[in-house]
């Protein structure tokens, strides 16, 4: 369990850079509002990086943030379950308090911003088109493809990469998939990305914010796990390890 510490702080350093970039691009009254989805999607991957950055220099190597990789990682032995558990549930500690700093950074705009649901999209995603089935499969195509993705690039075949040069080929990937695959859901793909800030929205004082959509939360839990576990049974039937 010595890996906790810096899976909190990663995740907690990736919900401040990535809800960061939302409410910079959303809130009334931000410099950088309006500056768009390819502002968004690339300060996610730089997010990532910086994470994973923090939580291998706090003793987590593996560097998940993301209870969905995890659980990949889990199904090929790197973990153990009750290490899934416990690293899941820290995660999302960790989105939980990124979140709240991004509140208290942004604090004089929310009472100047009229748009409940912008407000809510800072701290979770939700559909562009809102079909239960089709956004749950559109995460779990995401999340497969994140999960495949990150096999593929630290495989025995492409060889030992050097120290400190895969947080930045992770970020990539992340701004691949933003840009790829982001437009229907928002691109969760990782539990406690959405579900951390979600229920910071739900107990925080926000001036002017509505309901936090909980009959759409368990989508972007539910769905990357099931893309992950696709992405283990897939890598097996191909013998990708």
């Amino acid at each position: 369990m010595d890996n906790l510490l810096g899976e909190f702080f990663g995740t907690m350093v990736l919900m401040v850079f990535g809800c960061g970039v939302c409410a910079c691009n959303t809130l009334a009254k931000s410099k950088g509002q309006n500056g768009g989805w390819i502002c968004i999607t690339t300060a996610w991957g730089f997010a990532v990086m910086l994470g994973v950055f923090t939580a291998t220099t706090l003793g987590a190597p593996q560097g998940d943030l993301n209870p969905a990789v995890t659980l990949g990682k889990t199904l090929i032995g790197i973990y153990t379950i009750p290490q899934f558990l416990a690293t899941a549930a820290v995660q999302i500690l960790g989105g939980i308090c990124g979140a709240a700093v991004v509140w208290l950074a942004y604090l004089p705009h929310w009472a100047e911003t009229e748009d409940q649901a912008a407000k809510l999209g800072i701290f979770c995603t939700a559909p562009a088109i809102r079909n239960y089935p089709l956004n749950f499969l559109c995460e779990v195509i995401a999340t497969f493809f994140l999960m495949f993705a990150i096999w593929m690039i630290f495989s025995k075949q492409v060889g030992v990469i050097p120290v400190g040069l895969g947080p930045y080929i992770v970020g990539v990937l992340i701004w691949a998939l933003g840009l790829s695959l982001g437009g229907p859901t928002g691109y969760a793909m990782n539990p406690a990305r959405d579900l951390g800030p979600r229920i910071a929205h739900a107990i925080l004082p926000i001036a002017g914010k509505g309901g936090s959509d909980w009959s759409y939360a368990w989508i972007p839990v539910a769905a990357p796990l099931v893309g992950a576990c696709a992405a283990y049974v897939v890598s097996v039937v191909i013998h990708a390890f």
